[in-house]
């Protein structure tokens, strides 16, 4: 893997572990993250700090992939899809000063091996998205999704299984 570090009024891309052919389009903001062999990542995409990408992977345009984040190979993420890594999120800490990195805690979110995450869904922290697992578009995923399974819906449940 190359590290890439690119600032361009039309990217950002700061310390990114780069694998073989993978195309970063314009208006990507990444750091500190790792992206492996043969992905694609859309426009006006954000990948933070300490987010994993597999191989094969496709990410669509206006994604926000946040801190914590794991990404398994051969995933589709959805145009708009976002991500949260804090259950209990606050501007300010107990003394009313603006938070800071040791005042909250990550907590990570796995999307498994072939699962895909349809348009405009929001994933929160701490859920595991199971092997070849289906979101449904403009979902809201707060529990573990099985594998091979399809889930919709705000909370997002079990529609059908996957033969």
């Amino acid at each position: 893997m190359e590290i890439l570090n690119i600032d361009t009024p039309r990217q950002s891309i700061r310390n990114v572990k780069v694998g073989k052919d993978v195309r970063i389009f314009n208006f990507v903001n990444a750091y500190e993250c790792v992206i492996d062999d043969g992905t694609k990542i859309g426009a006006f995409v954000e990948i933070q700090k300490n987010a994993f990408i597999g191989k094969n992977c496709k990410i669509s345009s206006h994604t926000f992939i946040c801190e914590g984040v794991n990404i398994e190979d051969n995933v589709f993420i959805g145009h708009n899809v976002t991500f949260i890594n804090d259950k209990y999120p606050r501007a300010t800490n107990f003394d009313g000063g603006l938070q800071t990195e040791s005042d909250w805690k990550v907590e990570n979110t796995y999307i498994k091996k072939g699962a895909s995450v349809g348009s405009s869904s929001t994933i929160l922290c701490g859920v595991i998205v199971g092997e070849n697992a289906i979101v449904g578009a403009g979902s809201i995923v707060t529990k573990d999704v099985p594998a091979n399974t399809v889930v919709a819906g705000n909370p997002a449940r079990v529609i059908r299984l996957i033969k």
